[in-house]
């Protein structure tokens, strides 16, 4: 089904409800800090301590997925993979092989625009304060050798998992966040928690109707200036993810460089500001909200129009918003 009614995009999110009605449930929410990010989940519960347990179980659940695909951890599936780079194939579980089939999956369709080795890059560009000059072209070209999502060979039979290139590594940077978002949900709903939002630092996933009966909102506000909303929009049974340039960048010789960086070519993007992607999970939004900000414009949103189920609104460079064909805008004054 596609969505309609999505307005403009930010990280900015807020939540309030509607259509109230009677119910003796309560609303109950939790914010910390997991996988280097915050997250704030919620549940409607028939009581506090009924959803305090929902969330702690929830919680477990995210850890358990950053334990599989952590990158800092040497003892996680990752680190086993990207340290037998060119050396030899390694048999994975069937939950991260199948992570990482569909992300491989995502690069296809994307032309690699979207590409989980991409944590084969050099860190060349910085977007700490501390970058004093402009990487040189050679220094670019040579920093995305090592990436390429077609060196990643996976044998379904065994179950294994083989980068080609020595040095090569795979991250979930891009996806990781969502992906635990999707599975603690996929948790708390076989657990008939009746409703909830698991918002992982700005990328979301709801179910269910707030404890009041209304949907969950999310606010739409204007990338340049997060004070003021431009809409509401309702998330009802789906999730969203943005992407944006504007809290992360350098500048050399008055041009702005995004810390969004092509994986094909090593160089920052430009022309975009934000990308919001809506569809049913949150690892899907959160890897098209990425692709979608390296293409570009114009041919990110010709890919989006040909998937069925998902929608993007795009902020260009000038701050003019374009949208996917199931998109209608309806934005306040």
């Amino acid at each position: 089904m596609k969505l309609s009614n999505i307005l403009l995009v930010s990280f900015f999110l807020s939540l309030f409800g509607g259509m109230a009605q009677e119910s003796n449930d309560v609303s109950v929410t939790k914010a910390l800090e997991l996988m280097g990010s915050r997250f704030e989940i919620t549940v409607v519960a028939p009581n506090e301590d009924i959803g305090y347990i929902n969330i702690d179980e929830a919680v477990s659940e995210i850890k358990r997925i950053e334990k599989m695909i952590s990158s800092w951890d040497e003892n996680s599936e990752t680190s086993l993979i990207n340290r037998n780079a060119g050396i030899k194939p390694v048999k994975v579980s069937k939950e991260l092989f199948s992570l990482i089939d569909r992300a491989v999956r995502v690069s296809e369709i994307t032309d690699g625009a979207f590409d989980i080795t991409y944590a084969s890059a050099d860190k060349i560009w910085r977007f700490d304060g501390s970058m004093s000059r402009m990487p040189s072209h050679d220094e670019i070209t040579q920093s995305v050798t090592k990436i390429g999502y077609d060196r990643i060979k996976l044998d379904n039979e065994n179950q294994t998992v083989f980068l080609t290139q020595v040095g090569m590594k795979i991250g979930f940077g891009a996806i990781g966040k969502g992906y635990a978002a999707d599975k603690a949900k996929e948790l708390l709903v076989s657990k008939q928690v009746k409703a909830g939002i698991i918002n992982a630092s700005g990328d979301l996933t709801t179910w269910g109707t707030k404890a009041d009966g209304g949907n969950w909102m999310v606010g739409i506000s204007n990338p340049l200036d997060k004070s003021k909303v431009f809409s509401w929009l309702p998330v009802v049974e789906s999730s969203v993810a943005t992407s944006g340039n504007y809290e992360k960048y350098v500048v050399f010789q008055g041009k702005k460089y995004s810390h969004i960086i092509d994986p094909r070519t090593g160089y920052p993007t430009s022309g975009v500001n934000s990308v919001s992607i809506f569809a049913k999970k949150v690892e899907l939004c959160d890897a098209l909200a990425t692709a979608v900000f390296v293409m570009g414009r114009d041919t990110g949103l010709h890919m989006i129009n040909q998937l069925d189920g998902v929608e993007a609104v795009v902020v260009d460079s000038e701050n003019k918003i374009h949208k996917s064909s199931g998109v209608v805008f309806e934005q306040n004054q």
